[in-house]
């Protein structure tokens, strides 16, 4: 897990004034090339480039739309890993509460944007074992972490879903449980990390949910996306979970119940305070450059919000690597 960046890797990517993502350099060399669709701007103040989607895009459809072709171009180009695992399924990229427009799941590490999940944890109070936890196997034609042990349940939050529903159904796909059991799903919170690999950045929110199972209940899989289930008591989950062998990023989630449960302690691990903050990361503090920009745009004349090109106006902004040219 990471939360720090070295100066000049990063730059906010702004959609509507709006901050909704970072973008490293390695992406930003590729959105140059497109400069109908994306501006790089340079701010003098703060020392920080930022990048901006063209704002004459005016809505959630024309947004969407041409961030895709720019998306399947840099797929067809086979330049970035993350591109790989295309799955044809869509995240809402929101600011706050307002969907501003969707992206392709698989693109959504290139932009740094905010993900949403939902996991459930399955465990069982077994009469001599004590508390055992459910894991799966995941499969090893999955696009991303294939066969490496996850969460009982997992899954993204995708466009036209809500978190309750969005766990209802994968607990039937996943692991084929039925719907009177699932009804006694407890809310637990969440968990929220920032993870960074080779396929991009993963500023994560998990919803989590727990559900106390039969003892003769033995999960199955439904879709084709997990090869095995393994129920292990407490301990043993702990042991597994610190591997190679364990999807990092649901790590947490299974560490926050442990927590929970009173099996990870203060008192049998010295950084405690510490692992319980890395749970529940405030990301929002990655995603504060609109309000800094605003701050400086009102000491200087107001930008035109009406011609498409954001390389005019305040003097506080100059134009870097290009502009925005009028989309056709």
């Amino acid at each position: 897990m990471c939360m720090c960046f070295h100066k000049g890797d990063i730059r906010p990517f702004l959609v509507e004034g709006q901050q909704v993502g970072l973008i490293k350099s390695d992406v930003l060399k590729q959105l140059v090339k497109y400069p109908e669709v994306f501006c790089i701007r340079d701010c003098e103040q703060t020392k920080q480039g930022l990048v901006e989607l063209n704002p004459a895009f005016r809505d959630y459809n024309e947004r969407t739309e041409q961030v895709e072709k720019v998306l399947r171009n840099l797929r067809s180009e086979g330049l970035f890993p993350a591109l790989q695992g295309w799955r044809d399924e869509y995240f809402e990229v929101k600011s706050e509460h307002r969907p501003l427009l969707k992206m392709e799941r698989a693109a959504t590490p290139l932009f740094g944007v905010r993900k949403y999940g939902v996991d459930i944890n399955g465990y069982v109070r077994h009469p001599t074992l004590g508390l055992c936890i459910w894991l799966q196997q995941r499969s090893n034609t999955k696009e991303t972490w294939p066969g490496k042990w996850d969460n009982m349940v997992g899954g993204g939050l995708s466009v036209g879903f809500g978190i309750k529903e969005t766990a209802i159904k994968e607990a039937a796909e996943e692991a084929s449980i039925p719907s009177d059991l699932v009804k006694n799903l407890v809310s637990a919170g969440c968990v929220s990390f920032f993870f960074e690999s080779r396929q991009g950045l993963f500023p994560n929110t998990e919803y989590v949910f727990d559900l106390e199972l039969p003892l003769d209940f033995v999960p199955h899989n439904a879709d084709g996306e997990v090869q095995a289930f393994e129920l292990l008591p407490a301990k043993e989950c702990v042991e597994r979970v610190f591997t190679p062998d364990f999807k990092t990023t649901s790590a947490p989630v299974v560490i926050d119940f442990l927590i929970r449960h009173g099996h990870i302690t203060a008192d049998d691990v010295v950084d405690f305070t510490q692992i319980v903050e890395l749970l529940h990361v405030p990301l929002q503090s990655l995603y504060i450059y609109k309000t800094r920009l605003e701050q400086l745009q009102k000491q200087h004349q107001q930008l035109p919000s009406d011609d498409g090109n954001c390389n005019s106006g305040s003097s506080t902004i100059k134009p870097l690597e290009n502009g925005h040219k009028k989309a056709a």
